[in-house]
């Protein structure tokens, strides 16, 4: 069982929460400045957020596994490497969809009946992004609305459908980054998705326009982030502005390491850099918090 837990856990990629989960944090503590905090909303959040990303991830390891296995990129992975059945990963993600479903009766308890209501179809959005390579190449924009949600449903989660515009703003940059990112990493698989009929940004205009509408998407990410300075309530200031410059220096260098000629570098710019965006503006807007007293 535990070497079992332990495979599962490395095939969804679990540390990887990372890229979300901020996210959600940070949205959740732009709206906990006009509501009072209660821990029982913070579990509900981390909760909500782990079991609908296991879900995700699982179910894209199901759904993907007969392509894992002929792309020599991803043939190690436990499925097509027979670490764990098909059945075990479906129950899982059955198992993890139920979990999420039950977190959200956490809000459902503080009077929010909204998480419980919404839990379904968010589910079948974010497991729906598995089959979009199969017929658009705008898969990478699904893939940003997916992670798009995790703001927007930590919002609605505590405050309802109370004045959406901050989270709404937050969650198109967070579309606009995971776009742009996903885009770059896409570039490693130019030739297996032409040859199998997969479609994706690098695979329909080549790797070099991809990399260029994968940098115009993080400088509109930008612009969002400097439009949430503009919006947020409680107003962030100069500290946040800090933050959002050293993003944008961030994103420059993602893109540094990953020229059209050279994608030998693209997990460095994928895992590492995205990782310290996401974890760095939410420790930057908490920072901007104690600041504001």
């Amino acid at each position: 069982m535990l070497r079992t837990t332990r495979k599962l856990l490395e095939m969804i990629r679990f540390s990887h929460t990372v890229f979300a989960l901020p996210f959600a944090l940070l949205s959740a503590s732009l709206a906990w400045q006009t509501k009072p905090v209660h821990w029982s909303d913070l579990v509900g959040l981390i909760l909500c957020m782990v079991f609908a990303r296991s879900t995700a991830m699982a179910f894209n390891r199901w759904a993907d596994r007969r392509y894992d296995a002929h792309n020599p990129r991803t043939a190690g992975r436990h499925l097509p490497t027979g670490q764990l059945s098909s059945g075990t990963v479906w129950f899982f993600t059955v198992g993890s969809a139920a979990a999420f479903i039950a977190s959200t009766l956490i809000f459902w308890a503080s009077d929010n009946p909204w998480p419980l209501y919404l839990s379904v179809p968010v589910l079948l959005f974010v497991t729906a992004y598995s089959y979009t390579k199969r017929f658009t190449a705008l898969s990478h924009y699904w893939l940003g609305a997916a992670l798009m949600l995790a703001p927007i449903a930590a919002w609605i989660a505590l405050r309802g459908m109370e004045d959406l515009s901050t989270p709404v703003v937050l969650g198109l940059a967070v579309l606009c980054w995971v776009a742009g990112f996903d885009m770059i990493y896409a570039c490693q698989d130019v030739e297996f998705d032409r040859r199998t009929g997969l479609f994706s940004m690098p695979a329909r205009i080549g790797v070099r326009r991809a990399l260029r509408l994968a940098f115009l998407c993080h400088l509109v990410m930008i612009a969002l982030l400097v439009a949430l300075w503009l919006i947020a309530s409680p107003p962030l200031g100069i500290v946040y502005l800090c933050g959002v410059g050293a993003v944008t220096i961030l994103l420059l260098y993602e893109h540094w390491l990953v020229p059209p000629d050279d994608l030998s570098r693209v997990n460095q710019a994928f895992f590492v850099v995205n990782g310290v965006i996401s974890v760095g503006l939410l420790l930057v807007v908490w920072l901007q918090f104690a600041v504001n007293g």
